[in-house]
């Protein structure tokens, strides 16, 4: 215990260091500039409360990035004011950001209307799925709002750390590289299952080279939606040497139907971690694309090591 005038028994106390100043000074944390374009999340999927709850973690983390951003979310399936549709939600931010600067000039303040986007759109996608990305386009082209649509989140290293983390959730990874110790069920293969045909596998294929550098065991992407690719892929992985196979999906979730990865991982006798979900990663990426979208400068996002 301290007491009031400094420690007892002489131990040491943690002090406050001092600011620095000048150029070793951090950086002052980036908001978002005053009547910035909204981050419209589009989700691909049936809306259901699962996705909401996860759609909603996934702005909250970009908000928490990002000060001030104005971030909301847009079903490509979604039909009611529970679940907008991504062409409605763009629609409402338009009209939105029309009344603000009506009621600035009604103010007496002389203020116009920014040239730019209304509204940046970001599919909730790890990878390229053209069916639903040729959707989202719709959307945006249908709906008539000035709108910017980003690339998917990934390859990035960032989606090979929260695969590494699910599988180590599963008990199919070992969690701390640096750490010398075995995990009975680890495996010595991983089936990177996507979805999108062969374009996805492709993208999957290069975050699969960083996920196999973490765990130093071979990768090899497959794809959900392709009848016997799964099956092919673990064979290919059993008849080079792996015994004990792992499937991880290179996911986000709401893009594929519920029980799609279970009969996946039945399919090639092995077990399967959860997919990607609100990884805090998932919203990092997404606000970056938005960033880099608007010529934003970001704080660099790094991934941690997994523990």
């Amino acid at each position: 215990m301290s007491s009031p005038t400094g420690p007892e028994s002489g131990l040491p106390v943690r002090m406050p260091r001092p600011r620095q100043p000048g150029r070793h000074r951090r950086p002052e944390p980036l908001v978002a500039p005053e009547g910035a374009p909204a981050l419209v999340l589009a989700v691909p999927g049936t809306p259901s409360s699962a996705t909401r709850s996860l759609a909603e973690e996934v702005v909250s983390i970009a908000r928490s990035e990002l000060p001030g951003l104005d971030a909301r979310i847009g079903y490509l399936d979604g039909d009611n004011a529970e679940f907008p549709t991504l062409q409605a939600v763009l629609t409402y931010a338009a009209e939105e950001r029309t009344a603000r600067f009506e009621q600035a000039r009604a103010a007496g303040l002389d203020v116009r209307e920014p040239d730019g986007p209304v509204a940046v759109v970001v599919p909730l996608l790890a990878g390229p799925d053209s069916a639903l990305l040729r959707r989202v386009r719709q959307a945006v082209m249908e709906s008539r709002i000035a709108a910017e649509l980003t690339d998917v989140l990934g390859p990035h290293p960032l989606l090979a750390e929260a695969l590494h983390v699910r599988l180590s959730e599963a008990g199919l990874a070992r969690a701390d590289r640096a750490r010398l110790f075995t995990v009975a069920t680890a495996a010595d293969g991983i089936i990177l299952a996507s979805v999108g045909g062969d374009e996805a596998v492709q993208a999957a294929g290069i975050t699969g080279m960083l996920l196999a550098a973490r765990l130093a065991v071979p990768v090899m992407a497959a794809a959900l939606d392709q009848e016997g690719s799964i099956a092919s892929v673990a064979e290919q992985l059993r008849s080079s040497g792996s015994q004990q196979l792992a499937l991880a999906p290179y996911l986000i979730g709401p893009e594929i139907e519920p029980g799609l990865v279970e009969e996946a991982a039945k399919e090639a006798e092995c077990s399967a971690a959860e997919s990607l979900g609100a990884y805090p990663a998932i919203g990092k990426l997404a606000l970056a694309k938005y960033t880099t979208a608007l010529g934003i400068a970001p704080q660099q996002a790094q991934g941690t090591p997994v523990r």
